[in-house]
C-alpha cells in the first residue's frame, strides 16, 4: 500500500522536470485543456479559501473555462452537498469535502469514481494519498489503494506545532519531540496573562476539541478502533493510552495553558497566536498565512513550525484534516468532465506553485521540496513535507458526524473539569459503541477505565 511519500532528491528532480515543462507550456494551458461547459464548485469559507479563489481565477484566465464558486460556512457547505447529491439532478459539479465527512459521500454511493469519467486519469505521484482516503473499495467498505480513485486532494490540512522561535532562542530551548519536552517548554514560557505557554482548541464545536486532541491521542499510541482498516471496530478510545493522552492534555491546559481552554475554538487559538499571547499551539497549516501578515499579526517572522511531539516509542501523528474534491453521480456527463478538467489542471506542478504563492498550502510534495522552501516565508514547508506521510485519519466511516458529536461533548467536559478524563473516555466508548453497533459493524468495547 503506497503512502505517497517520495524522498527529497526525487522530489527535486520531479520539480525540475515539471517546472521545465511548465515553462515551455507557459500560458499554452488554454491549448492543453479543452473548452468545457461552465461548472459549479461548492466550498466552505476556510483560512485557505482566498488562495483557492485565486487559483480558480487563474484557471479561468488560462483555459477560458468558466467556474462558479458557491461559498458557505463550514456547516452550510456540508448541508448543501448533502441536499444536492440526493436531488434528481445535482446543483454542484465538484464537492470540496472535509476529511471528517467525505466517508458519507463514498459509502452513500453519491460520487462517480474518477476513472469512470476518464479511464486515463491518474493522481499525480507527487501528491500523497492522505492515508488512502482518496480511494474507496465498495466491497470491503474501506479506504484501500486497491479500491477506486474517488477524489483528488484540494487542501493538505494537517496540524503542526507552532512555536515562538524568537523566545526559544532567548531561552535556549530546543524544539520538543516528546510531550514531556513540550510541557517543560510551555511552562518555561508561561507568564499569564501576557503570555500563555500554549493555547489549545478545547471548545465544543463542529470539531474543535476532538481535532485538537487527536494528535495527542494518536501520539500516545491511542486508537479509536482496534483495527479499522481490517474491519474490526472494537471501540478502544478508553484504553490506557487514551487515558494518558487526555490526562496529559488536561494537565497541559492547567499548568501552562489558557485559563479558559474549554472556550477556545480555532478562531480564538489563532487570535492568541497572532497577537503574541501564545508561545505554542498545535494548529492547521491553513492558519500559517496569517502569521507573517503584518495587517493581522504581531508575530511576523517570529513563529516557526515543527512536527507535533509524540510519546516515546510512538511516531508523531498529525491528524488529517484535509479537503478532497469529488464529482457527484447526479450531474450531467459534460459537467463531470468539466470538473475533472479543472482537477487535472489543479494538480499540475505549475498550478500548485501558483496556489502556494496565492497563500494556500500545496498538495504536491515536490513543491514543498523545491527551492521555494528556502524562502523565509515558506519556512513551514519542511515540517509540512515531513508531516504529511505521517498523517492519520480520525475515522473512515459515515457515522463520523455522530462520533464527533459525542467526542466534542465528552472531551470538552474533561477539559472544563466537569468529568474526569477516565469518566469522559468511558462515556465516549459507551456512546460510540452504541452508534457502531447500530450501524452493523463488527464491534465491542474495552472495559471501563477506573
Amino acid at each position: 500500500m503506497s503512502d505517497g511519500r517520495i524522498d527529497r532528491r526525487t522530489a527535486l528532480q520531479m520539480a525540475g522536470a515539471v517546472a521545465t515543462t511548465s515553462l515551455v507550456l507557459g500560458t499554452g494551458a488554454r491549448a492543453q485543456t479543452p473548452r468545457q461547459v461552465p461548472m459549479t464548485i461548492v466550498i466552505n469559507q476556510s483560512p485557505w479559501f482566498d488562495g483557492f479563489r485565486k487559483i480558480v481565477e487563474l484557471y479561468e484566465k488560462e483555459t477560458g473555462n468558466k467556474v462558479n464558486l458557491d461559498v458557505n460556512p463550514f456547516a452550510g457547505s456540508l448541508e448543501k452537498q448533502r441536499n444536492s447529491v440526493r436531488a434528481a439532478q445535482g446543483l454542484f459539479d465538484l464537492l470540496i469535502m472535509n476529511g471528517l465527512f467525505y466517508a458519507e459521500m463514498y459509502h452513500g454511493g453519491f460520487l462517480t469514481p474518477i476513472n469512470d469519467i476518464d479511464p486515463s486519469f491518474k493522481l499525480d505521484p507527487a501528491i500523497p494519498t492522505f492515508d488512502d482516503t482518496v480511494f474507496f473499495d465498495p466491497v470491503t467498505k474501506t479506504n484501500s489503494s486497491k479500491g477506486k480513485l474517488m477524489s483528488v486532494p484540494i487542501n493538505p490540512n494537517i496540524p503542526l506545532l507552532y512555536y515562538r522561535a524568537d523566545l526559544y532562542q532567548q531561552k535556549g530551548l530546543k524544539v520538543p519531540t516528546t510531550w514531556d519536552e513540550l510541557l517543560a517548554n510551555a511552562k518555561a514560557l508561561h507568564n499569564p496573562p501576557q503570555m500563555y505557554g500554549i493555547v489549545q482548541r478545547g471548545a465544543r464545536g463542529p470539531s474543535d476539541v476532538t481535532y485538537d486532541w487527536f494528535p495527542y491521542f494518536n501520539g500516545f499510541g491511542g486508537e479509536l478502533f482496534k483495527d479499522e482498516k481490517a474491519g474490526d471496530f472494537t471501540v478502544t478510545i478508553n484504553s490506557p493510552n487514551g487515558k494518558a493522552a487526555l490526562e496529559y492534555y488536561v494537565r497541559l491546559a492547567k499548568e501552562a495553558g489558557h485559563p479558559n481552554t474549554g472556550g477556545q475554538a480555532q478562531a480564538q487559538v489563532i487570535q492568541n497566536v497572532v497577537t503574541g499571547k501564545a508561545a505554542h499551539a498545535i494548529l492547521v497549516i491553513a492558519a500559517w498565512a496569517q502569521m507573517d501578515d503584518p495587517s493581522k499579526s504581531a508575530v511576523v517572522g517570529k513563529m516557526n513550525l515543527a512536527l507535533p511531539p509524540s510519546a516515546p516509542g510512538f511516531k508523531p501523528a498529525p491528524t488529517v484534516g484535509h479537503w478532497l474534491g469529488g464529482i457527484p453521480k447526479n450531474v450531467p456527463k459534460d459537467r463531470q468532465q468539466a470538473a475533472l478538467a479543472f482537477m487535472n489542471w489543479f494538480q499540475t506542478y505549475k498550478a500548485q506553485v501558483e496556489y502556494t504563492k496565492a497563500g494556500a498550502p500545496p498538495v504536491r510534495l515536490d513543491v514543498m521540496a523545491s527551492d521555494m522552501a528556502k524562502e523565509p516565508a515558506n519556512r513551514w514547508m519542511k515540517a509540512m513535507q515531513e508531516g504529511l506521510p505521517l498523517g492519520r485519519q480520525m475515522w473512515t466511516i459515515p457515522e463520523g458526524a455522530q462520533i464527533v458529536a459525542i467526542t466534542e461533548l465528552r472531551l470538552n467536559q474533561a477539559v472544563t473539569g466537569e468529568m474526569t478524563p477516565a469518566a469522559a473516555l468511558n462515556a465516549c466508548a459507551k456512546e460510540i459503541h452504541e452508534v457502531i453497533e447500530k450501524g452493523g459493524y463488527k464491534t465491542g468495547r474495552l472495559p471501563d477505565l477506573t
